[in-house]
């Protein structure tokens, strides 16, 4: 993956945790919805298979910060 891919996936999970700990969501719901929104676009973007894309963004290792 290379880095503005990385940093377009990136900003896709923090905005996607943002909105859903505005809405008082759990940090671990809010990263289940940022991996969702993040694996989504990396799918859209490379056409890469949904499970596929879940598992790079998984191994990105991003979490929700406080």
């Amino acid at each position: 993956m290379d880095s503005a891919t990385k940093e377009m996936i990136e900003e896709a999970y923090f905005e996607t945790v943002t909105e859903a700990l505005s809405r008082s969501e759990s940090l671990l719901m809010a990263h289940k919805e940022g991996v969702t929104a993040a694996s989504m676009l990396l799918a859209a973007m490379s056409g890469t298979d949904d499970e596929q894309a879940k598992k790079e963004v998984i191994a990105l290792d991003l979490r929700p910060q406080q």
